[in-house]
C-alpha cells in the first residue's frame, strides 16, 4: 500500500506508488508541492521499471497520466525505453507543474506515445492523496 509523508511545509506531499502486479519489481514515488504561484510541481521517480517491450503482450512505451479534480485525467508525459529517460539502469525520473491539483497519479503501457486516454494496462498507482 502506498504511504503519504509529510514534509515541514503543509502543501507538500510525498506519495510512493502501490506495489504493481504486472511489473512487481517497480517503485517509486511521487513529490507534489504547489509553489508561490498556486502551481503544482510534480516530481516522479521511478526505479526498476521493465521496459514496456517485456510486457505480456509488449508495449512500446509508458504514459505517466494525472488525475486532477477540475479536469479529469490528463498525460504527465510519458517514458520511452529508447529515450534518455529511461536509463539502463531502469531508472526514470519526470518533473513536470500543472496548475490543476493532482488527486492520483498512474502509469499506463501504451503501444502509441500519443494517446489521448489511458488504456487498460496500468501498471503503477498511487492512492488518492489528498
Amino acid at each position: 500500500m502506498a504511504g503519504t509523508y509529510f514534509s515541514s511545509s503543509a502543501q507538500t506531499k510525498k506519495v510512493s506508488f502501490n506495489t504493481s502486479s504486472v511489473v512487481p519489481s517497480a517503485e517509486g514515488t511521487v513529490k507534489v508541492k504547489k509553489d508561490k504561484n498556486g502551481n503544482y510541481a510534480i516530481n516522479i521517480n521511478i526505479d526498476n521499471l521493465a521496459e514496456p517491450k517485456r510486457l505480456t503482450p509488449p508495449k512500446k512505451v509508458y504514459i505517466v497520466w494525472m488525475e486532477t479534480a477540475e479536469k479529469g485525467i490528463k498525460s504527465v508525459g510519458h517514458i520511452n525505453s529508447s529515450s534518455s529517460m529511461f536509463s539502463k539502469a531502469r531508472k526514470a525520473a519526470i518533473e513536470t507543474a500543472s496548475p490543476y491539483k493532482p488527486v492520483r497519479i498512474f502509469v499506463s503501457a501504451e503501444d502509441d506515445e500519443n494517446v489521448e486516454e489511458p488504456g487498460t494496462v496500468v501498471v503503477l498507482t498511487t492512492d488518492s492523496f489528498w
